[in-house]
Order: structure tokens, then sequence, then C-alpha cells
């Protein structure tokens, strides 16, 4: 068992360090999982999660196929149209619509379309370039904690854990909402007057007509109607019995075709070293599964809160949220499903539960994942490192000589972290410890 967790750790440091590729990181603490007879390669294997895979592949395809039609460079546009250059409103309806786009699209791949227009509006209108950027980069965090697509760890934790793309919505999406609505008013307040647009450039906005983004009308009518298809599909999974991960490999290969386009040209844009990484991670936490060594930390964990269920959403909630905001939250996650998993049979025998499956989820289960959802997506707001769309921003901003520090992320992230993660604590208090 020690020498699993020894190897974990050691991946870990690596991959938190970022010194090491994360992909190498991952894939040779699972080869040393196998060396050291941790556990069988082919157990490993099963622990593999092909629903996550096929729903992170599927949904960078699909995102892809419609970046080639031009649509977000025409909702920066627009926006900025709309709004006639004011420097308040536009940073408002890009937030939001970065924060919405990132809700039905993985936030990573929201930012890399989202950034450069950014870039691009921002120094039309004279607005500061680098704290539009950094706030992007929060409320694409905070848009993708809403669904079961919209960030990584919720992909992991619906994948992993049977939760549909109705119960992320039903559950997450209404104190999303709040902490939208908090942060945009926080950041009106405190930086209303750093966003004044210059004078002479609200002219040239109003000279713009957006349907000239538009590269492709037949394509982007096509995709949005398999797009439309694949929503659908999320919202009804559980009614035709299909996985969200084959809903979205599906509707990217239909998409392809759809949209005349080269699988092979399509198949380069997705992101091979991330579906990599996970499945050396996938891998190496299973190895520990195997080993017995969550069963073991849950075990201490409810006895640590003696078996007090608030006091155990809560931890989970903030300790996730820390955790997150010093190293990646995928990692984290990964390695926390299992070790929550240990804790809930714990507490159905506290209950007298044992054999009421669909209690057990209701009662327990589930609430412990939530405080794990908000804690991993919300947490990765707090510094540079938290969360992947916080890096890619920054190599945005560096490759446009922009210079976006670890400190200048910090001051804008930190506060907005913790009072999302504040939100959060009190909405999953009044939501479902009263049942306790």
């Amino acid at each position: 068992m020690w020498t699993g967790i020894t190897i974990f750790i050691l991946a870990y440091i690596a991959i938190a360090s970022e010194k090491v590729d994360k992909t190498i990181a991952a894939m040779i603490g699972a080869g040393l999982m196998v060396a050291f007879h941790v556990a069988d390669f082919t157990e490993m294997l099963g622990k593999v999660d092909l629903n996550v895979l096929g729903l992170l592949i599927g949904m960078m395809i699909i995102v892809n196929v419609m970046a080639t039609t031009g649509v977000f460079e025409y909702l920066a546009v627009l926006i900025a149209r709309q709004t006639r250059g004011n420097g308040v409103l536009v940073t408002v309806e890009f937030l939001l619509a970065t924060a919405i786009i990132s809700a039905f699209m993985d936030n990573v791949t929201t930012i890399i379309l989202m950034a450069p227009i950014t870039i691009l509006i921002t120094q039309l209108l004279g607005l500061p370039t680098v704290p539009v950027l950094i706030l992007e980069a929060l409320f694409s965090n905070i848009g993708g904690t809403a669904t079961l697509v919209g960030d990584p760890p919720n992909i992991l934790i619906g994948a992993s854990c049977n939760l549909s793309f109705n119960d992320f919505i039903i559950n997450l999406a209404p104190v999303v909402l709040l902490i939208m609505v908090v942060c945009l008013g926080a950041v009106v307040l405190l930086m209303r007057k750093k966003l004044q647009s210059n004078p002479d450039s609200v002219v040239q906005v109003q000279l713009t007509q957006p349907r000239r983004a538009i590269l492709d009308p037949a394509r982007l009518k096509r995709s949005l109607i398999v797009f439309a298809l694949v929503l659908l599909g999320f919202f009804t999974s559980r009614l035709i019995h299909l996985e969200p991960g084959l809903i979205a490999i599906c509707g990217a290969f239909v998409m392809v075709p759809v949209c005349r386009l080269e699988l092979a040209h399509m198949l380069e844009k997705v992101e091979w070293n991330t579906i990599l990484f996970f499945c050396g991670l996938f891998m190496m936490v299973g190895a520990l599964e195997i080993d017995g060594v969550f069963t073991l930390l849950g075990e201490h964990m409810v006895s640590l809160t003696r078996g007090n269920f608030a006091l155990t959403m809560m931890i989970i909630l903030w300790g996730s949220a820390i955790l997150s905001a010093i190293i990646d939250n995928i990692p984290l996650v990964i390695s926390m499903i299992p070790l929550i998993n240990s804790i809930v049979p714990v507490f159905a025998r506290q209950m007298g539960i044992e054999a009421d499956t669909e209690a057990i989820r209701q009662q327990i289960s589930e609430p412990l994942f939530w405080s794990l959802a908000l804690g991993a997506c919300l947490g990765g707001n707090g510094t540079l490192i938290g969360a992947s769309a916080n890096v890619v921003i920054s190599q945005i901003a560096h490759k446009n000589n922009y210079k976006l520090s670890f400190k200048d992320f910090t001051c804008y992230g930190a506060p907005i972290m913790v009072l999302s993660v504040f939100i959060s604590m009190v909405y999953l208090f009044l939501r479902y410890i009263h049942q306790w």
C-alpha cells in the first residue's frame, strides 16, 4: 500500500510542479504501479473511464467544427456593437457570454476561442486587456460549474457517479447563477472607473458589421442543428438509456460529415495530450483503489468528523477548493471520487438504509459530490495554476505580448474564489443539511 501511495505522491508533485509534462508524469506513474506490483495492468485498464474520454473527445471535435464557421467572432463583434462600445457593458456581456458558452462547451476550449477576440476588442476600445482576460478565465470556470460538460471535474464526477446532465443543472445551476450575479456586481462596483472606452474607438465599433464574421453560414446552420440534437441527448440521456460520452462522440462523428469536413483534420484538433493524461491518472488512482487505500482513508475521515455529515460536506467543499487553488483540480477530483465512494457506506449504515440504493444516492452520495464539484471547479479560480483555463489564458496573453503574472491573477481570482465558495457553502447547507 505504501509503495502505491509513494508513487502517486511523487507523480502528483511532478504534475503540480509543471517541471515535467503532466502526461509524461501520469503515464510513468501508471507504469511504476505495474512494475512494483501495486496492481495488475489489466485491472488498472479496467479503471479507465471510457465514458469520460468519449465525452471529452466528442466535445473537442464539436467545438472545433463550430469554430470553423466564425460564430465566436460574430458573437464578439455583435456584443461590442450592441453595447455601443460602453466599456462596462462590453466587459459584462463578454463575461456572461464566456460563462454561458463554458456551461455547454469545455471551458478550456471556450477560452481558446474567446481570448484572442477579447484582446482585439479591448485594444480597439482602449480597455485594460489583462484584467478583462483574467476575469474571463474566472467566469469560464464559474459558468462551467453549472453543467456536466462545462468543466473536466464535472465530467469526471458525472461519469464516475452516474449523475446525468439534468442532475447537474438542477443541483448546481441555481447556485452558479447566484454566484455569477454577485460576482458581476462586484466587478462593476470595483472596476467601473477602469473600464472606460476610448471615445474615438467607439465610433469605429459602430461601423463594424457582425455578419461578416460568419465564414460559412450553411455550415453554421448544419452544425447548430447537430449541436442542438446533442444537447437534447444530454437532457434525455436517462430516458433513452445512453451515456453522455456515447452521445457526444456520436454527435461529433455525425457533425463532421454533415458539415463537409475531413475527419482526419478534425481529429488532429483533439487534445490527445489531455486524453492520455486522463488515462494515466485513471490507472494510477485505480491502482490505489484496488489496493484498498481509499477505503482506509474514508474510514479515517469519518472518524475525524465523528460521523457529522454537515462537517464532512464542508471539509470536502473547502478542502477541495483550497487544494484546487494550489494544484490542478483534475487529478484532485480523480483521487477524491473513490475516497467519497468509500465514505458513503459508513453514513448509510448510520441511517440504516444499506439496501436502498436510491436513498443512498439522493441523501448521502449526491450532496457529497456536489460539494466536491463546487469546491474543485470554483477553487480553481484561486491561483493561476488552479485550473487549466487559467494557464491557457496566461499563455495566450504572453503570445500577444501582455504580462499576466501569478500575482496579478491571484489578486483578482482569490477574492472571487472565497466569495463563490462561501455562497456555495450557504447553499449546500440550506439545500441538503436540513434532511440530516
